[in-house]
């Protein structure tokens, strides 16, 4: 999917998700493009995960305790959502009751990139780059900010 049409797709969802837990809608989405690969995972598409949010710790409004091993049995379970904005849901509650440091920053996507990608919530044990994930998740808050201001202007 390219970038218009995913931020088209989901920029309501990240924009619910936002203005309910004061994150910035924009570092919301620019990191589901990441973790998702613009929306082309099979995660994504198959079980509407689109952060990569893994299927452990209790069930909440958001997830109901579904999950899936992506067919790698003995691998990382992941949480399955009955819906996208789930999804989008769960990741900001996440975010700011766990990384509240990143969550707090979210308005300043730079500042954001760097909390999130030194947090528990990027791995390097299963090889992620956190100073790549930084540059990556600043770059795309950046580049969809136009995108985003015209589809607000749109719904005017």
């Amino acid at each position: 999917m390219d970038k218009q049409s995913f931020t088209r797709k989901y920029l309501p969802a990240a924009r619910m998700a936002g203005e309910l837990y004061g994150l910035n809608p924009v570092v919301i989405l620019a990191q589901s493009a990441i973790e998702t690969g613009w929306g082309e995972s099979a995660l994504a598409t198959l079980y509407n995960n689109f952060f990569g949010l893994t299927g452990y710790g209790v069930t909440n409004a958001y997830w109901h305790g579904g999950k899936t091993d992506l067919d790698k049995p003995g691998g990382l379970l992941f949480r399955r959502y009955d819906q996208p904005e789930n999804s989008f849901l769960d990741f900001a509650r996440l975010i700011t009751t766990v990384y509240k440091q990143a969550a707090a920053m979210s308005h300043y996507p730079a500042a954001y990139a760097r909390e999130i990608a030194y947090s528990r919530y990027i791995s390097e044990v299963n090889g992620d780059n956190r100073e790549a994930y930084a540059r990556t998740l600043e770059s795309i808050s950046r580049s969809l900010v136009p995108l985003v201001y015209n589809l607000n202007n749109e719904c005017v």
